[in-house]
C-alpha cells in the first residue's frame, strides 16, 4: 500500500516533500514531546510538594501535628484520586482520545490546586489533594501513551523517558519551591497553590496540539491521521507507518468496540502483556521511590537534622540527582535496553536500602555519632542514583509499548492503577510501619521486595528495546501460544490469498 492509495490521501507526496529529511532534523516530536510530559510535571510537582508543605501544615494546625494517621492521609489522600484518576483515565483515552483526556486532567488539577491553597481547615485541604489526585491519575495514564504514539520506534524508550524527566524534574522544582518559599507568609498555601500554574500552561498549549495518530487511525480518522504522521517521519518511513496501521486498524476497530476491562484476563498474550506491565509499576513502589520522594525530609530529620530548611536543602538534593538520573536513562533505555537496564538498577537499589538499613540501626541504638546521619543521606542519594536511571523510566516506557492498541488506554489505566494503589499502600503504611518495627527494619523489608523484583524481571519481562507495537505484540503472541504462533499465521494467510 501506498500514500496515494489511501482514501482521501491523493497530493500527499506533494503537500510534504520536506518529509524526505529525518524526522529528528525538525522540533515538531520533541515538542510534542515536551507539552505533553508536563503532565509529568504535574505528576512530579504534587508528588514532591507535600513533602515539604507537611513539616509547615503541621505547625499551622495542631490537630495534624498530633496525629500521624492525619499526616498520612494529607498525603495519601492525592493517591486516592490517582487511582480513580487512573482507573478512569483509560476509558477517556479510548473514548476522547489523548488530547481531550489530558485537557480535562489539566482543568481538575488546577481547581484542586486553587481549592488548596484556600484551605481554612485540614479537612478542605484533604479534598483539594483528592481532586488533584484526580488530575494527576489522568495524566499519569494519558502522557506516555500519547507520546509512545507519536514516537519513532527506535526513540520511543527516549522520548517515554522525557516524561519520566519531566516527573522528577517537577519533584525538583517542587523542592526549589518548597524552600523558596519557608520564609514566606502563608507558606505551605503557595508551595501547594503555584502547583495550578503548569496546568494551566499546558491546557494552553495542548489546544494547539494533534491527537495521537494511531487513536485517530483507529477511529478511522485517515485523513487527519496522515498529516500528523507526515510531520513526524520521513516519506519512505512514513510509507511504512500506513502500511501497518492500516493492516492493524480494521482488527483495533473491531476490538475496541468490544473490549472491557475483563476481556484482558480472558485473552491469554493480553493477560502475559498486563502482568509484566502491572507488576514493574507494583515493584516500582514497593522498592520504596515514594517512600524517599514524601517523607526525605522526614527521614533526613529522623537522622538527626532537625532543621526544617536543612532538612529541604538536603531533600533538594536528592531530587537534583533524581532529575540528573533521568536524564541519564533517556540515553540507557535505548541503548542498554528495558531489561537489563531495570536489573541492573535493582541491584544498586538493594545495595542502598542496606546502607539506609544500617544507617538507622545505628542510629537507633542510642549513638551520637553524626556519621550515622550522613550515612542515611548517603543512602538516600545512591538510591536515586541508582533507581531514577532504571526503575524509574523502565515501568512507564514498559507500559507505553507492550499493549494491543485497542487495549492500550484500559490496560494503561489498570497498570497505572496497580501503580497508584501501591503507592497509597507504602505512603499510608511507611511512618506505622516505622514505628512498630524501627526504621532499619522497614528498609530491609523493601530491599527484601527488590530482590523479589529481580525475580519477577527475569521470568515475566521481554526486551523491547527498537521494536515496533507489531514486533511487541508478536512477542506476547508467541509467549502465549508457542514460537510456532508467527509460521501458523503466516501459513494461514498465505492458504487466504492462494
Amino acid at each position: 500500500m501506498t500514500i496515494e492509495s489511501l482514501p482521501g490521501s491523493s497530493g500527499y507526496l506533494d503537500l510534504f516533500p520536506e518529509r524526505r529529511m529525518s524526522y529528528f532534523s525538525n522540533t515538531y516530536v520533541l515538542g510534542l514531546t515536551v507539552i505533553a510530559g508536563i503532565g509529568g510535571l504535574l505528576f512530579g510537582y504534587d508528588t514532591g510538594v507535600i513533602s515539604g508543605a507537611l513539616l509547615y501544615i503541621k505547625d499551622e494546625f495542631e490537630v495534624v501535628n498530633q496525629s500521624s494517621f492525619l499526616q498520612e492521609t494529607i498525603v495519601s489522600m492525592a493517591l486516592v484520586g490517582a487511582i480513580i484518576g487512573a482507573a478512569s483515565g483509560g476509558w477517556i483515552n479510548d473514548a476522547y482520545g489523548r488530547k481531550k483526556a489530558t485537557l480535562i486532567a489539566d482543568v481538575v488539577f488546577a481547581v484542586g490546586s486553587a481549592v488548596m491553597a484556600a484551605a481554612p481547615d485540614p479537612y478542605v485541604l484533604i479534598l483539594g489533594r483528592l481532586l488533584v489526585g484526580l488530575g494527576v491519575g489522568i495524566a499519569s495514564v494519558t502522557a506516555p501513551v500519547y507520546i509512545a504514539e507519536a514516537s519513532p520506534s527506535e526513540v520511543r524508550g527516549a522520548l517515554v523517558g522525557t516524561n519520566v524527566l519531566m516527573i522528577t524534574g517537577g519533584q525538583f522544582l517542587s523542592y526549589l519551591v518548597n524552600l523558596a518559599f519557608t520564609q514566606v507568609p502563608g507558606t505551605w498555601r503557595w508551595m501547594l497553590g503555584v502547583a495550578g500554574v503548569p496546568a494551566v500552561v499546558q491546557f494552553c498549549l495542548m489546544l494547539c496540539m494533534p491527537e495521537s495518530p494511531r487513536w485517530l487511525f483507529m477511529k478511522n480518522d485517515k485523513d487527519k491521521a496522515i498529516m500528523v504522521l507526515a510531520k513526524i517521519y520521513d516519506l519512505a518511513r512514513l510509507e511504512d507507518e500506513i502500511d501497518q496501521l492500516s493492516a492493524s486498524s480494521v482488527e483495533d476497530r473491531q476490538k475496541q468496540n468490544n473490549s472491557r476491562y475483563l476481556d484482558v484476563f480472558k485473552s491469554k498474550e493480553i493477560r502475559l502483556a498486563f502482568l509484566a506491565g502491572a507488576g514493574l509499576q507494583a515493584f516500582q513502589q514497593f522498592t520504596g521511590i515514594n517512600t524517599v520522594m514524601y517523607y526525605s525530609p522526614t527521614i533526613v530529620q529522623m537522622a538527626g537534622f532537625s532543621s526544617n530548611q536543612l532538612a529541604l536543602l538536603l531533600s533538594l538534593i536528592v531530587a537534583a540527582m533524581n532529575a540528573a538520573g533521568s536524564i541519564l536513562g533517556i540515553y540507557l533505555i535505548d541503548h542498554f535496553g528495558r531489561r537489563k537496564l531495570a536489573l541492573s538498577s535493582l541491584t544498586g537499589v538493594i545495595v542502598s536500602l542496606v546502607i539506609l538499613a544500617v544507617a538507622f540501626f545505628g542510629k537507633s541504638t542510642g549513638s551520637s555519632n553524626a556519621l550515622y546521619g550522613w550515612l542515611a543521606v548517603l543512602g538516600l542519594a545512591l538510591y536515586i542514583a541508582f533507581f531514577s536511571p532504571g526503575m524509574g523510566p523502565v515501568p512507564w516506557t514498559v507500559n507505553s509499548e507492550v499493549y494491543p492498541e485497542a487495549y492500550r488506554g484500559i490496560c494503561g489505566g489498570m497498570s497505572a492503577t496497580v501503580n497508584w494503589v501501591s503507592n497509597l499502600i507504602v505512603a499510608q503504611t511507611f511512618l506505622s510501619l516505622a514505628n512498630a518495627v524501627g526504621t532499619g527494619a522497614t528498609f530491609l523489608i523493601l530491599a527484601g521486595v527488590a530482590v523479589a523484583a529481580i525475580v519477577f524481571v527475569l521470568l515475566f519481562v521481554p526486551e523491547t528495546k527498537g521494536l515496533t507495537f507489531v514486533e511487541v505484540e508478536q512477542i506476547w503472541k508467541e509467549r502465549a501460544w508457542g514460537s510456532s504462533y508467527n509460521t501458523e499465521s503466516l501459513l494461514e494467510q498465505g492458504s487466504e490469498t492462494s
